[in-house]
């Protein structure tokens, strides 16, 4: 697996790099502009969700009768189905494969993110194996896959020493308005009394996704009223993100946040532009065009022949 995601987070810490090195190793900077370029360049597939989406929706009338017609024989109507999309030219997988290459792009960044040894400041795996090993000996809860921020945090603290480390920190700066994004919140319940300013990430990290929820439910809501409600599912997420998010470098959650924001405005304005039944309306429209268009061919036809 870590192989599959080399071949794509190469290249991408690459651009990772040459982004914070273009805004002076701002960390938060490199974040948020590289998560915005990437969801740029995930519209094209996001579209093309969208237009498989319509295909679906043009052709379902004809499923209705095909189901209608074969009744509980799922053999004839999976054949018939098969037939229908051939001969419609819709693809049945065509609004996965979009999905798919989105999914496994997002899980390459988020270990990307999480990796700034490997990844951002090329560290020897060496060296941040014998760091690994410091930080546990001092007690600390390393989960694996989130190491490397906590790694450096600790460097910075000078709880443990690793000179390789701290030099290539030099180049790179983790603090976000004061917030220092290598640390790991430690909630409590007394909230005034043990306040840590770490806690402001997975904070923004609920309310980016709170915002961007609610504004795609209303979209949705404009596009498509008849769909089911997801006021459920729009509390359920940001929730899960904000308990999640206090166990989690302040780097990560702020990534989060960012691709929570720009990735939910993006797909609001590819549904305003590219909603399925704009798109189907669209398409119909064109249809109708078509057919008048025969139509009156076949008048001017019937009067050519009729002279």
């Amino acid at each position: 697996m870590d192989k599959l995601f080399n071949i794509i987070n190469i290249p991408l810490g690459w651009v990772l790099r040459l982004i914070s090195s273009a805004f002076g190793g701002n960390f938060a900077a490199a974040v948020f502009i590289f998560t915005l370029l990437i969801n740029i360049v995930f519209i094209p597939l996001t579209i093309k969700s969208q237009k498989s989406a319509v295909s679906q929706l043009r052709i379902k009338p004809k499923l209705d009768e095909l189901k209608e017609k074969y009744g509980d024989d799922k053999q004839k109507y999976s054949m018939a189905m098969q037939e229908l999309y051939q001969k419609e030219g819709v693809s049945m997988s065509g609004g996965c494969l979009p999905m798919i290459i989105r999914l496994v792009i997002m899980m390459s960044i988020y270990y990307l993110i999480m990796s700034p040894l490997t990844y951002l400041m090329r560290v020897d795996t060496g060296i941040i194996a014998e760091a690994t090993k410091a930080l546990e000996a001092t007690g600390v809860k390393i989960v694996q896959g989130r190491s490397e921020l906590q790694i450096i945090g600790a460097v910075l603290a000078k709880t443990i020493n690793s000179p390789a480390i701290l030099d290539a920190c030099k180049n790179i700066d983790f603090n976000f308005i004061g917030i220092n994004l290598t640390e790991t919140p430690k909630f409590s319940f007394n909230i005034f009394g043990d306040f840590q300013l770490i806690w402001v990430m997975p904070l923004l990290a609920f309310f980016a996704q709170m915002f961007t929820s609610v504004i795609s439910t209303k979209m949705q809501k404009k596009t498509n009223p008849d769909a089911p409600s997801m006021t459920g599912m729009m509390l359920t997420m940001p929730l899960i993100s904000l308990f999640i998010g206090f166990s989690l470098p302040g780097g990560v959650t702020f990534y989060w946040a960012c691709s929570s924001l720009i990735g939910g405005l993006a797909q609001v304005a590819v549904q305003y532009f590219y909603g399925p039944h704009k798109l189907l309306s669209k398409e119909r429209a064109k249809e109708l065009a078509k057919q008048c268009d025969f139509e009156e061919g076949q008048i001017k036809k019937l009067g050519n022949n009729q002279q």
